[in-house]
């Protein structure tokens, strides 16, 4: 048998072998508790031009879009109007895109009522998917341009809130590319509140 050197640790003596079955063990929960303490720990006695490194990897000038048309419709109305194929057809046709010759409206809406669905309106020019439908009160879709670059896609909240005889859309556009902000939220206004407006009417 072979003799191994022992090292004197919290007051016992511990072989070599004895360490290394200690390490090779599985940590108790506590140690692992005990792990992650010191870990986060350790972060937050990083430098300070650690985290002002991290700081300028932050934007603190990204573009956002926030509109709270109101409608003469129900939440359940307006809900339609968006989620529906056929009723969207109708908006695009009245779109200021659609009259003024930017997107030809011959191509129809295609519209999934499924979260994960995928959607495609202005003859294709607009398309993402929905993230989340609850409703009449809310729909949020990852949404783009046919012309952005590819894999950048923005995220388009409606929120449905009734307002007295009728519904106001607490609209937040976010996370498309930098400059299009002006743009787009001249679209919104001329090719989905004007139009629903008068489609609702």
């Amino acid at each position: 048998m072979r003799v191994v050197a022992r090292k004197n640790i919290g007051g016992k003596m511990r072989s070599e072998s004895e360490k290394t079955s200690a390490l090779v063990s599985t940590p108790t929960r506590r140690q692992v508790i005990a792990g992650l303490a010191v870990a986060f720990g350790g972060l937050g006695l990083g430098s300070a031009m650690g985290w002002a490194e991290v700081e300028e990897d932050v934007s603190h000038t990204a573009e956002a879009i926030h509109q709270e048309p109101v409608f003469k419709a129900s939440r359940k109305r307006i809900y339609e109007v968006l989620t529906d194929a056929k009723q969207f057809d109708k908006v695009i046709q009245m779109s200021g895109a659609v009259k003024t010759g930017m997107v030809k409206g011959t191509k129809p809406a295609e519209i999934s009522r499924e979260v994960g669905g995928a959607f495609a309106l202005f003859g294709g020019y607009i398309f993402g998917r929905q993230l989340e439908l609850v409703p009449n009160e809310r729909i949020v879709q990852a949404w783009r341009v046919g012309s952005w670059e590819p894999g950048i896609f923005s995220i388009a909240r409606f929120e449905l809130v009734e307002q007295r005889s009728g519904t106001k859309i607490v609209f937040d556009h976010m996370a498309f590319p930098k400059g299009d902000g002006e743009h787009l939220a001249a679209g919104w206004k001329m090719n989905y509140w004007e139009p629903m407006e008068k489609l609702l009417a």
